[in-house]
């Protein structure tokens, strides 16, 4: 029998807690994973206390993911080459405008064949337009990747609510042990090919969502907001068919990484808090940030500039004028109630 695989996540905050008690939950019980799994936690101190300490001594991340109890086999590490030192699989869980520093710090320092599975939801504008952020990792550590999106709120997720998840990958033989290291009753996993469509859904839903947020701000009811979903559904179609090079079909956005996430994030998500409270109250999206989401990061408005550069650079914003009012509202001072004038003359109503 092969030997157990070993599991890291790289990460450690709201969603990398929630995902440690999936994985760790799983490792413990099946003996295709090594039982101990390892979780990089960027050292703070809470309370006079290390961060690390705290996790390891209660179980629970009482900065991120507070009430939640974490397996006793996930053991929190500061040391970022230490804790990815021999994963067979590495799940990268941290905010997409820092993982460009996380490989860098691990190149040469992981294993040859080790699998890994992004679950970031962002893109990188890169010199050549767009890239995805599983592309960054892979360049850089040269593993194979797959992607793992869906309308999955961490707290939800933590609390063992039912939801669904969709897992990008190319390779069925890695498709299958990523399912089986991940899935649980109450978390059901689906594989799709069409992993380079399943990361743009989760990066674009989060500039959707901003939208989402403005509507409910403005006080427009449930069509208006039904439309933004809509168009902004649209919207991430045509991105994908722009700039994936594999197929793209309509089967892949039917997935929980397509329309579930979509409307989750709409509804429920940090991105339309935030936007809602700018709409409501004028307030900077930095200091909304730093007042309301205790420490995690907002992707909707950075995920717009990357997405606004690379339209710019293909002359394609005209086609895209939900994305295009997103970055608007949120970088160049265009006032949040023009948002609905941007969507009056939509390529999709003409």
């Amino acid at each position: 029998m092969a030997s157990p695989k070993k599991v890291c996540i790289v990460g450690s905050g709201n969603w990398g807690s929630a995902i440690a008690k999936i994985v760790g939950l799983n490792a413990g019980l099946n003996q295709r994973f090594d039982s101990t799994v390892n979780m990089w936690v960027f050292e703070e101190v809470v309370n006079g206390r290390k961060l690390t300490e705290i996790i390891n001594t209660q179980h629970e991340n009482v900065r991120y993911l507070p009430g939640h109890r974490l397996p006793e086999n996930v053991v929190a590490v500061a040391d970022l080459v230490e804790a990815v030192c021999g994963a067979d699989i590495l799940l990268f869980v941290v905010p997409h405008q820092f993982i460009s520093q996380v490989c860098d710090t691990i190149q040469g320092k992981i294993k040859a064949d080790a699998l890994g599975m992004s679950l970031i939801k962002g893109v990188d504008e890169g010199p050549d337009g767009l890239k995805l952020i599983s592309e960054v990792i892979r360049e850089k550590l040269g593993i194979s990747m797959s992607v793992l999106m869906g309308a999955n709120i961490a707290n939800e997720v933590a609390e063992g609510k039912f939801c669904e998840t969709t897992i990008g990958c190319k390779n069925k033989d890695h498709g299958s042990l990523l399912k089986e290291l991940m899935q649980t009753e109450h978390f059901r996993v689906s594989v799709v090919e069409e992993a380079d469509v399943v990361e743009i859904c989760g990066a674009l839903k989060n500039v959707v969502a901003v939208g989402a947020g403005f509507c409910d701000g403005l006080g427009y009811g449930d069509n208006t907001k039904a439309a933004v979903i809509r168009l902004g559904l649209m919207e991430m179609i045509s991105f994908a068919r722009f700039f994936c090079s594999g197929s793209v079909s309509a089967a892949t956005f039917l997935e929980s990484c397509g329309v579930a996430d979509l409307i989750t994030t709409c509804y429920g998500g940090r991105n339309r808090r935030i936007a809602e409270a700018f709409a409501k109250t004028g307030r900077s999206l930095e200091e909304l940030e730093k007042e309301m989401l205790n420490g995690q990061k907002l992707q909707g408005p950075a995920t717009a500039s990357e997405v606004h550069v690379i339209l710019k650079n293909k002359n394609l914003l005209d086609k895209f004028p939900l994305f295009s009012a997103v970055y608007e509202i949120c970088f160049e001072g265009r006032p949040v109630k023009d948002f609905i004038s941007f969507l009056q003359n939509h390529p999709q109503h003409l």
